[in-house]
């Protein structure tokens, strides 16, 4: 029974990875594809490459998600199993929600928000300390410092190239963004897919088929070739929010957005080991170098929107995740 229910797991694991790969594909490329520095499909492949490259390339925020949100280990296998089961379902069915509304909501919040509210409703142990200063903290702050880094960037840049001739500025910036977005793509994949291979582990653990706190070479493989697929498979909804609807991008301001939240991303993968949100922080830093045309460039009303999402992805997906564990456990318990 724990052998068929760790298999469950895994695919819908992948599942959601799927799911972020083509809900978060336009993180990495919307503002390259609205300047026009990349065509769509161009990019899509640029960022789906990349998106597989930063999968592998580290697995402290994966560690995060296996070990600092929830414990298994005081549990029987069959409930830890439908507990990570819970859980992801309640955060595939927010990004698909979320999705199909066209709303840049954090696929990370979701995944942890699935994750408290099982614990909750199980009765497991949550780590309130470690989400906290992994998770809340990183939330507020991580779009505060992409505005606020994009916004002086931006200024910055737009000092240094004052007297430059426009359309010869405007041409090298648009290659500049093939950098900047592959940089993005790399920062999403070392961040999101890393949360899949942590759930995957927590539910080996759970089942009992893997202890310690390494991530098999099967499990990074698998998920960075999930989140490369759902990235190629597109995300065009949200891809126009991001794009065009927050504000009308030029190719410098795009280069800079893209730069400052891959730093922001790297650093909080790197040194701070917290699943920080690719969605919030790309988004703030759009807004950051809009505000340096004017402040009414942003379209606020847009921006509200997406706020409010955010603020309701981690309970929205708390109760959808504690609603299906309490019918999954009385069904199959």
């Amino acid at each position: 029974m724990e052998l068929a229910l760790v298999i469950v797991v895994v695919v819908v694991a992948l599942g959601f990875d799927y799911t972020n790969g083509f809900h978060d594909a336009a993180n990495a490329i919307a503002t390259s594809v609205s300047t026009r520095a990349l065509t769509p499909r161009a990019a899509l492949l640029m960022a789906a490459f990349f998106n597989l490259v930063g999968a592998l390339l580290g697995t402290e925020v994966a560690t995060t998600i296996a070990e600092d949100i929830i414990t298994l280990s005081d549990v029987a296998a069959h409930t830890g199993l439908v507990v990570v089961l819970s859980a992801l379902v309640g955060a595939v069915i927010w990004n698909l929600l979320t999705w199909w509304f066209g709303l840049p909501s954090s696929s990370t919040h979701a995944l942890i928000g699935g994750l408290t509210g099982v614990g909750v409703a199980s009765g497991v142990t949550v780590h309130w300390d470690a989400i906290l200063d992994k998770v809340v903290v990183p939330m507020v702050f991580s779009p505060l410092l992409g505005f606020l880094v994009a916004f002086g960037v931006m200024v910055g840049v737009l000092w240094l190239v004052r007297n430059r001739p426009p359309g010869r500025t405007t041409r090298r910036f648009r290659l500049a963004q093939t950098v900047s977005a592959a940089a993005m793509a790399l920062g999403h994949g070392l961040q999101d897919a890393q949360k899949t291979m942590g759930v995957i582990v927590l539910a080996l653990v759970a089942g009992g088929f893997h202890t310690g706190d390494t991530i098999p070479l099967w499990v990074k493989i698998a998920a960075a070739t999930a989140i490369s697929l759902g990235t190629y498979s597109g995300g065009w909804r949200i891809m126009r929010t991001l794009g065009r609807k927050i504000i009308e991008l030029d190719p410098a301001r795009g280069f800079v957005a893209e730069s400052v939240s891959a730093v922001v991303l790297y650093a909080n993968a790197y040194w701070l080991h917290a699943p920080v949100s690719t969605t919030h922080t790309i988004t703030s830093a759009i807004m950051g170098v809009g505000a340096t045309r004017r402040l009414s460039a942003v379209r606020w009303g847009v921006a509200k929107n997406i706020a409010i999402a955010w603020v309701l992805t981690i309970p929205a997906a708390a109760l959808v995740g504690a609603v299906v564990f309490l019918g999954l456990d009385a069904l199959i318990g």
